[in-house]
């Protein structure tokens, strides 16, 4: 039977029956670094996911409550302070968009990677890559619940000019005819299958219908299957959603979830197995990627048995990332030697039909960076790197190194093994928006 869907955040989070376990320190640590970061959990998270005996250990609660390691010790007191002051609002929010602008809120050049058209920013687009092009419905910025490590949690904490988003499908269709390199387009968020179906459909059709067939492929990135899979099973328009993918499948394109697993408690639910087998009854398939985050699943073991019950499941393992540069880096990145270890532990711990997923990969401003190793070369330790995906497509897949460095977390903590310079430094591309126009 379907859960009665109930939100909370920083409003209402104390009306959650478990919250009794928490003790007050705990409850202080919510209210505090929830009013910089963004705050949202429901029902079904909460009497479905986390162990409420495993506090603060269990990882659907790190994935869900503010803990207070996500803020740096001077931000934290800095907020408490003002809240055990009971600042106004005003001076409340003032506060929070300081130490949000210290976290670098757009990473990877998020906003390089918006293009022109027809002489101005095509708002609510991101096209980093050649072939893919990001939109951003604006109906569909928010999520059924939000994740604490989340990269894009400037789309929810209210200020407009850090937000992408866009209803303008017409500027989109007329973008993507002027691109024929275009082979798929991901609607991404927030979660765009927080859209009511009729909304969803609007967009889909429209694209369908459209002289595009260079569009061999729509995706759609969510977390839906995680935090509200009655999306899919018995909303009032679960139907009308899985016939929008299934117009997809029936038009001959590739229809794929992206679907952001976090840690295999996720998809043991028996709401969570059968939404995921009506959406593969539609034609569509389900891609599996999640960060490498401490807290939550930082061991192999884990991500052994997350990729070999998703392959039963009919998912296909993807991704595994790096924590990007942003937000709560700090508290929850793991360093790129070590996440390379768990990788290469959990990755020889499944069969082959499972080594689909590549990683560690950071999605960084240069391009999708996959740690492929640590080695010798010259006498010299050195980890040993490529790209999946660069801002220029030559740069694919050239293998090149950087100095050994246990504690690095990030490309631009490292440094160049052999030269003065990466080569894609010395061979800098314009900004996007000078690469793709219209």
């Amino acid at each position: 039977m379907k859960n009665n869907f109930q939100t909370y955040d920083l409003s209402n989070f104390r009306q959650i029956p478990q919250t009794a376990k928490l003790t007050p320190r705990q409850l202080r640590d919510i209210e505090v670094v929830g009013r910089v970061f963004p705050f949202r959990t429901n029902s079904y998270v909460v009497n479905e996911l986390i162990n409420w005996d495993n506090i603060p250990e269990d990882p659907m609660y790190t994935l869900t409550m503010p803990q207070r390691g996500m803020l740096y010790k001077h931000h934290y007191y800095q907020m408490a302070k003002l809240l055990r002051d009971n600042a106004p609002g005003a001076v409340m929010g003032a506060a929070s968009r300081r130490i949000r602008m210290q976290l670098n809120p757009h990473p990877a050049g998020q906003t390089d990677n918006v293009p022109t058209f027809e002489g101005r920013d095509l708002q609510g687009c991101q096209h980093k890559y050649r072939e893919t092009v990001l939109f951003f419905p604006s109906e569909g910025q928010s999520c059924f619940a939000y994740c604490t490590f989340c990269f894009r949690w400037p789309q929810f904490v209210g200020h407009g000019d850090m937000t992408f988003s866009s209803s303008r499908i017409d500027e989109l269709l007329k973008y993507l005819g002027q691109h024929p390199e275009v082979t798929a387009l991901l609607f991404t968020g927030g979660d765009p299958m927080t859209m009511p179906a009729e909304v969803l459909a609007q967009y889909v059709d429209r694209l369908l219908k459209a002289d595009l067939p260079h569009l061999k492929t729509i995706r759609f990135g969510t977390k839906t299957l995680t935090y509200w899979p009655y999306r899919f099973i018995n909303d009032p328009d679960s139907e009308a959603l899985l016939d929008v993918l299934r117009r997809i499948v029936d038009s001959g394109r590739h229809v794929a979830l992206m679907a952001h697993f976090n840690h295999p408690v996720e998809f043991s639910t028996d709401a969570a197995r059968e939404a995921i087998a009506r959406i593969r009854a539609t034609g569509a398939e389900i891609r599996t990627q999640s960060p490498l985050l401490r807290h939550i699943n930082d061991d192999p073991s884990v991500w052994s048995a997350m990729w070999s019950e998703q392959v039963r499941l009919g998912m296909v393992p993807y991704y595994m990332f790096v924590v990007r540069d942003t937000g709560a880096q700090h508290f929850f990145g793991v360093p790129l030697v070590k996440a390379w270890e768990i990788y290469r532990d959990a990755f020889s711990n499944v069969s082959g039909v499972a080594r689909t997923v590549r990683g560690p990969s950071m999605s960084s401003n240069p391009g999708k960076v996959l740690v492929s190793g640590v080695a010798e070369a010259f006498g010299r330790k050195v980890i040993v790197l490529s790209m999946i995906q660069g801002r220029d497509k030559d740069w694919v897949g050239r293998p090149f190194f950087a100095e050994y460095d246990r504690e690095a977390m990030w490309l631009d903590d490292l440094k160049p093994a052999f030269a003065r310079r990466f080569f894609f430094e010395e061979n800098s591309t314009p900004a996007m928006k000078m690469l793709f126009s219209g």
